[in-house]
């Protein structure tokens, strides 16, 4: 009877210790994350778990009596013990070393993520940008060449000169040559994998989060290292004693006074990770450093051009305008080659619009 009660104590707290040990249900990731929570999985089981312990000995021991029928005190006496010892601070430090590895997937997704919105950097904006110019050739092209058409009629009766034909045919050249070029980089980018369209620092605010939040879980298994709350109960009996219930068990508490000064070393080391990921020059704070640098003086140049080449559009359309009501010769031929220079200037015109607009969504107007 005895033993029974003992062993049913210990199953009962080694369930419990079990059915806090595996998570239910969680899901796996491939790579890195699979790593990262394995590797808690394998630290935190024996934080969970409890301690089962045994021990068979002689001990000193025994009943003082002056009938002569007990055990003299302190004669040799075989003792048996077994039991459970649990410490709750273990489950603390076990749970958190599991937030540490989610921590630490979440900080390599948000990583990767930044890493491939800093690749994709030097071609942000660009689908929209190819897009909008490839409308406004596709609208222009018809046009341009039934006006090729029509100035070969001209040239075989004696209207216009082969030299006429050919600068048109220049002309038109270099927009057929714009088109296959904005159509190959179209299928280009089609082919790269794209991230979701967000200002770049909203991408390095996710990682900086990302990494103080597994700073963060550090922190917190350190402060839990200086405590210890462990339950110890179990089966303990002398054999040539009587007992009534031979079963035992304890609460234990202590602090380790080294704990004082964590707080202001956990805030040094905080600050510290917080500025190796500024300084290091090979990291992706400085890549982002650089990309932003680029783009900035990039989208700078191109809000310069756009404003000429607005200045352009406009001038032609006003003199496009202009000569629509003459109908000398001459004068079709200058319309013919102002037309055709004015859908390059719109094509070109459409795609600074779209890249200045996109990349100044990039970048956010939040400095990072």
């Amino acid at each position: 009877m005895r033993w029974a009660v003992a062993w049913g104590v210990l199953a009962g707290l080694g369930a419990g210790a079990a059915g806090a040990q595996e998570p239910a249900g969680e899901a796996r990731d491939p790579g890195y994350c699979a790593f990262v929570r394995g590797v808690g999985d394998a630290e935190s089981a024996v934080l969970l778990a409890p301690d089962v312990f045994a021990s068979v000995g002689v001990v000193n021991a025994g009943e003082a009596g002056g009938n002569g029928e007990g055990v003299p005190l302190g004669s040799p006496t075989p003792r048996i013990t077994a039991g459970v010892n649990y410490d709750f601070v273990g489950l603390y430090r076990g749970l958190a070393i599991r937030r540490r590895a989610q921590a630490e997937c979440a900080r390599y997704r948000a990583l990767s993520a930044l890493q491939a919105a800093v690749k994709r950097g030097v071609d942000v904006g660009a689908e929209t940008s190819l897009a909008a110019r490839a409308q406004v050739l596709e609208a222009a092209m018809p046009e341009a060449e039934q006006l090729l058409a029509s100035l070969r009629e001209d040239v075989k009766e004696g209207r216009a000169t082969i030299e006429e034909l050919n600068a048109l045919q220049l002309r038109l050249d270099g927009l057929h040559a714009l088109e296959r070029e904005t159509e190959k980089e179209r299928e280009r980018l089609a082919a790269l994998p794209r991230p979701a369209e967000r200002p770049l620092s909203a991408w390095l605010r996710d990682f900086r989060e990302a990494d103080a939040r597994v700073e963060e879980e550090d922190g917190s298994l350190r402060r839990a290292s200086a405590w210890k709350m462990q339950l110890r109960g179990g089966y303990d009996e002398l054999l040539r004693v009587p007992q009534e219930v031979p079963l035992f068990g304890s609460l234990t508490v202590s602090y380790n006074l080294g704990s004082l000064w964590q707080p202001a070393a956990n805030a040094r080391a905080r600050e510290g990770r917080r500025s190796s990921l500024e300084e290091d020059v090979a990291g992706v704070s400085q890549d982002v450093a650089r990309l932003l640098r680029e783009l900035r003086g990039a989208h700078a140049a191109e809000e310069a051009r756009l404003r000429e080449v607005s200045v352009l559009v406009a001038d032609l359309e006003g003199q496009l305008k202009d000569i629509q009501a003459m109908e000398t010769v001459k004068v079709r031929r200058y319309r013919d080659y102002l037309m055709l220079e004015l859908a390059r200037l719109r094509a070109e015109q459409a795609w600074l619009k779209a890249h200045v607009a996109e990349v100044g969504r990039f970048l956010g107007e939040e400095q990072p």
